[in-house]
């Protein structure tokens, strides 16, 4: 991974305590970074706060108000100078079989919380001159997948909202963009990669024949956060292994 030096520089990152965010957080403060992080499960959230000497706050994905209070605590400490939203969840099932209950949580999981920080973060931002968010969407949204039309849809929404946000906030500075990933081996994705005959049929799926790590997906984010990224904004960026864009013969 690219080495960075983010001496002096400030990030928020929602979903801090799943396998792509709590490693974001580490990357970022091997550079020197301050960090905030936040997330659901309050006892992830104090041990890693811990392990890596920050602050943090426990926050609702699904609600605006906890992630505007998530912010202004952040604020306390100082003006953020980027904010990603690592929140999500997996659900495989066709639409027939999805019921509301399902929906309804992997929308808040994956759209309403990108919705609620885009907007908490650029508020912020606004005020102190500008800054980098990103989200993350699915190669799932991008290419038709069996069982798939939940997340699809989740991950498609935060594909528009990326494109959008980035036009109204490109005047005051404020970079918007998304990293795409194909199937990444984190605990969330285990009941797919522990399975030897799924693994195998997700692995054939990419073209470049392996599934991802969180760190592929961190060190796009990395880049996005640097200075080597400040005229790049409204970009929905693939790091998926060419899932979302290859077809490649077997």
């Amino acid at each position: 991974m690219a080495i960075y030096d983010f001496s002096g520089q400030y990030f928020l990152v929602a979903g801090g305590t799943g396998a792509i965010g709590s490693e974001l957080c580490r990357q970022l403060k091997k550079s020197k970074a301050k960090v905030f992080i936040s997330g659901r499960d309050g006892e992830k959230l104090e041990a890693l706060k811990k392990e890596l000497d920050c602050d943090g706050a426990v926050v609702d994905g699904a609600s605006f108000a906890s992630y505007e209070e998530a912010v202004a605590k952040a604020l306390s400490h100082g003006e953020l100078s980027g904010a990603v939203c690592c929140t999500g969840s997996v659900i495989l099932k066709s639409a027939h079989a999805t019921t509301q209950l399902e929906f309804d949580a992997t929308i808040a999981a994956n759209a309403t919380s990108a919705f609620g920080l885009t907007r908490a973060a650029a508020k912020a931002m606004t005020a102190s001159g500008g800054g980098s968010i990103i989200l993350v969407a699915s190669a799932a949204a991008q290419i038709g997948l069996q069982n798939h039309e939940a997340i699809a849809a989740a991950k498609g929404a935060v594909m528009g909202l990326t494109l959008s946000a980035a036009a109204t906030y490109a005047r005051s500075n404020i970079r918007v963009n998304c990293v795409s990933p194909g199937l990444v081996e984190t605990p969330l994705t285990a009941r797919i990669t522990s399975n030897d005959a799924s693994r195998k049929a997700s692995e054939a799926m990419h073209p470049l024949g392996r599934l991802g790590k969180p760190a592929d997906i961190v060190a796009a984010m990395m880049w996005l956060l640097s200075d080597g990224a400040t005229w790049a904004t409204g970009q929905v960026i693939g790091v998926d292994g060419g899932l979302g864009s290859l077809k490649v013969r077997s």
